[in-house]
């Protein structure tokens, strides 16, 4: 399925951008984003609305929790599940 590997490269660019200005050099598929301090509550906000707008899916508020960003494997598993949803 290369457009679900496409979804996870384009999710990691995001994530490896936003660790480099924080100072985090190397992040895993399934290290944790918030415990490394990749993604802080700020950033949570950031990365939403940058998955609703690159995948054309919507995330409710109440799908905002940590289970759902914890890593790249996670995120990539929620906008898979949305798009899924979609067809």
């Amino acid at each position: 399925m290369p457009y679900t590997q496409s979804t996870k490269d384009q999710i990691r660019q995001w994530v490896m951008e936003t660790a480099e200005r924080k100072g985090v050099e190397v992040t895993g598929d399934d290290d944790s984003l918030t415990t490394n301090g990749v993604i802080d509550s700020l950033a949570i906000f950031r990365l939403v609305s940058f998955l609703e707008d690159t995948f054309g899916v919507r995330i409710a508020d109440e799908e905002i929790v940590n289970e759902n960003f914890r890593s790249i494997n996670e995120i990539d598993r929620l906008v898979t599940s949305k798009q899924s949803a979609k067809v």
